[in-house]
Formats: C-alpha cells, sequence, structure tokens
C-alpha cells in the first residue's frame, strides 16, 4: 500500500469503547461548562500506525509513503487532564484496538 507523506506525522487513536466508557463517565460525574477533550494522551507515527495495522490483520506486502504527498499537520495530540483528573484513562492498546474493530468488520460482512 502506498501512503501519503512521509509517515513521521504523528496522531492519537482511540477506541470506541474507551470513548464509550468516557462519556458515561462524564454524564455522571462532570457537570461544568468546560470542554473536556476525551482520548489516550498518546500518540504514535503514521507509519508506526501502520505497521501495527499491517501485522495485526496479516499484511505481508510492502508499506510505502508517497512524500510528494502532503503530511497535513505534523501533530495531533489532546490534552486529556481533565478526564484523567476526573479517574478515567483510556485502556485500550493500539494493537488490541485494531484487533478488536478488525475482528468486528469480519463480522459485519457475514
Amino acid at each position: 500500500g502506498v501512503l501519503w507523506g512521509t509517515g513521521e506525522p504523528r496522531r492519537e487513536l482511540l477506541y470506541s469503547d474507551d470513548a464509550a466508557e468516557a462519556c458515561i463517565l462524564l454524564m455522571e460525574k462532570y457537570n461544568e461548562p468546560d470542554i473536556v477533550n476525551i482520548g489516550t494522551g498518546e500518540d504514535y507515527t503514521v507509519k508506526e500506525i501502520a505497521e501495527t495495522v499491517s501485522r495485526v490483520l496479516g499484511y505481508q506486502g510492502k508499506i510505502a509513503f508517497d512524500v510528494t504527498k502532503p503530511n497535513g499537520m505534523m501533530r495531533r495530540l489532546l490534552d486529556v487532564s481533565k478526564i484523567n483528573a476526573l479517574g478515567w484513562k483510556a485502556t485500550t492498546p493500539l494493537d488490541e484496538g485494531i484487533r478488536k474493530t478488525y475482528e468486528w468488520y469480519l463480522k459485519s460482512l457475514t
């Protein structure tokens, strides 16, 4: 597969069940007008994400980066200190979230 850019931009990914748990906690414990970010507080390079997806899915092909295409924003990482202070922290590691999402996708095809 060919991905745009250098693979060096960093992205934060959050598994959907973790997001749902955070929303429930906020509905139960948070009653302020301020915005609360929900995220992992960790980011990975696009290259690391692509390699993890490849490993989890068993993709044997080569991953190439088209450096003539734009990288986009170099870093997207949320400040999750407010929600962490409320006692919530994302618990699903990147590879597990990708595996669970892939398994869900395969089941949805049948």
